[in-house]
């Protein structure tokens, strides 16, 4: 993980704050997107299974605010229902239910756990990322109740309980259904049909199996 922590170094140095109507750029261009590519490296298949699976107990959970269980159903749900919701409110939700997980996580790794420096990696890169975010809009009342659960402890509220990589694959689906400027594509990565081939997928990429 050195390359990643002289990626982030660099990245900072020229780091600049954007506004959400500069979605025109080239996707390869704008800061966000490139600093989101880099959580997209590392969040791939093959490291949520093997660090966030392998290298824990089986059918290992952790507890979590219901609020952290953020799918792309609670992304569909929020659009329908949410009246004045804007793609910049789904993304600060998702950063910071991500950063509160990612610190959930770490909170019950011992020091020299095999995952845990892949874990305070993706942490690095998240609260980076929180510094280009844009500031100042005030959001829904639905959102801005969702930000002041996942701020608290979880002790003396309602509690769910989720295995690591599920966590970390609602993170990776929904950054790409809500970050579409930064992953255009022709699938329909809101869809949860689109995923249920990933595992099946990148097994026949690793493996380079032709598809006929």
């Amino acid at each position: 993980m050195a390359w990643l922590r002289v990626w982030i170094s660099s990245w900072l140095l020229g780091l600049v704050v954007i506004h959400p109507g500069m979605s025109q750029q080239p996707p390869g261009s704008d800061p966000l997107c490139r600093a989101l590519a880099v959580v997209n490296s590392s969040l791939a298949l093959r490291e949520r299974v093997h660090y966030m699976k392998h290298n824990m107990p089986i059918n290992y959970t952790i507890p979590v605010h219901y609020e952290e269980i953020f799918k792309l159903k609670n992304v569909s749900r929020l659009r329908r229902n949410v009246e004045g919701l804007e793609d910049v409110d789904l993304q600060e939700t998702w950063l910071r239910v991500n950063q509160g997980i990612l610190g959930r996580i770490k909170d019950v790794l011992p020091p020299r756990h095999p995952s845990r420096n892949y874990t305070e990696n993706l942490d690095t890169l998240f609260r980076n990322l929180g510094q280009i975010f844009p500031e100042g809009r005030e959001p829904p009342e639905r959102i801005e109740r969702i930000w002041d659960v996942l701020g608290t402890k979880l002790a003396g509220r309602a509690t769910t309980t989720a295995t690591p990589k599920s966590l970390l694959d609602n993170c990776y689906h929904t950054m790409h259904c809500i970050f579409t400027s930064c992953f255009p594509s022709h699938a329909d990565y809101c869809q949860r049909s689109h995923w249920r081939g990933e595992k099946k997928a990148a097994l026949k990429k690793a493996l380079d199996v032709p598809q006929n």
